[in-house]
Order: C-alpha cells, then structure tokens, then sequence
C-alpha cells in the first residue's frame, strides 16, 4: 500500500479570488449575444466548465452555434484581468505547508492555456505543484469525477489517500464521485448549508482558515 498522500485543489474561488470576475465576465459575453442572465445563476454555475455552463444557464434548446462566441467574448473580457488575479490570503502558504508535511499538490481546474499559467502566477507556489488536471486533460468537467481521478493519477495515489479543496457544489459532488475527502471554502461565495449538501466533509473560511487550523482538519488524520 502506497504511504504517499495527495492534497488536489480547485483554483478559481478556492486559491485565486476570481469567482466574481468569472461572473461579471460571462455576463457580459451572454448580454453581447442577446441573452440577459442573471448574475445570481451565473454565480451558481461558476466551476463549470463552458460548454456545460453555458448549457446549465441556456438550457438544452438553446442555439449551440452560439456557444463559441460566448466562450470567445467571456475569454476576451477574463484574459484583461491575467495580470492583476488576486490570490486569496495564505494561498501559497497553505500549499507550501502541506507539501512541508509531505503532502503531493495537485490542482484540478476547469481553466486551461494562458488562464492557467496567469491563476498560477497569482498563486506563486509552483515550487510545491507537481501538475495540474485542467479542461484539456479530461473529457468531462466538474461535477463528473474526471478532474480529480486526472489529479489524483498525476500523484499517484488512490481515492482514500487524497483529499480534494474546493469551494462550488461542482467541486463537491465531483469529490464524491471520485471517492476522495471533499473540503470546501466559503472563499467562492457558495452558502455553507450547500456545499454540506454536496458532500463537504469540513468547510472553512477561506485558505487562511484552514491554514490556522490544519493540525485539527482532515490532513492532521491521514
């Protein structure tokens, strides 16, 4: 049996502070396109991966010859921000603390490409990241298990050796389904009563919080 330990984290609203961004940044690719959607649904469905956001806010009938434009308009609008992410407070010493304890550190994100490389530059951890799982790496997004399975395989480790940080219901339900421990933070805007109602073993504040008390989380009992 393998000894080693895998610590996988979602990055948008769990690491860098970019849910809202996400928000104002799809809800303006929708209203170019014509489709006025509230910025509370958007807010719902932020951790989704386009294709299946666009789809969970437009519904099935929608016109899909739309969807590269709205991916298109909401990149465009997002990529203005890749020089000023803002990492969530204690981010980098969160990772950098676990990896200390021998933890392997992984990200799984729906982000791939030049948004990325710009989530990781705000984070500034490289140093501690072996990989990271993003939406070029599997063929389903969040809330289908294959982000985290595509992490944990980059560490090499089974589900009841890795725990997976996140902070939407998506991060939660995909945990789940992959059979790792699900932790959640409220860093992404997401209520506390839904992120236990997907699955979160533990939640907490942000990465500051479970920084502080780390010696008493999940990772303190594997």
């Amino acid at each position: 049996m393998t000894t080693k330990r895998a610590a996988i984290f979602d990055v948008d609203g769990t690491l860098v502070d970019t849910n809202h961004l996400h928000v104002v940044t799809w809800w303006e690719a929708f209203r170019q396109g014509g489709h006025r959607v509230p910025m509370r649904d958007i807010h719902r469905a932020v951790g989704l991966g386009g294709g299946d956001l666009i789809e969970h806010l437009l519904g099935k009938d929608r016109d899909r010859d739309e969807d590269e434009q709205f991916v298109a308009a909401h990149h465009a609008l997002y990529a203005t921000y890749f020089e000023r992410l803002p990492a969530l407070a204690a981010a980098g010493d969160l990772l950098r603390e676990l990896a200390g304890q021998d933890w392997t550190i992984v990200l799984a994100t729906s982000a791939s490409g030049a948004e990325l490389a710009a989530l990781r530059r705000a984070i500034d951890a490289d140093d501690v990241i072996l990989g990271a799982a993003s939406a070029d790496d599997v063929s389903d997004g969040k809330p289908a298990p294959d982000p985290v399975q595509q992490a944990r395989e980059l560490a090499g480790v089974p589900s009841e050796r890795a725990v997976f940080v996140g902070d939407t219901v998506w991060d939660m339900k995909a945990a789940v389904r992959d059979g790792v421990t699900p932790v959640a933070l409220l860093s992404g805007g997401i209520p506390r009563a839904d992120l236990e109602a997907a699955g979160a073993h533990a939640v907490y504040r942000d990465p500051a919080d479970l920084l502080e008390r780390l010696d008493t989380s999940v990772f303190a009992d594997r």
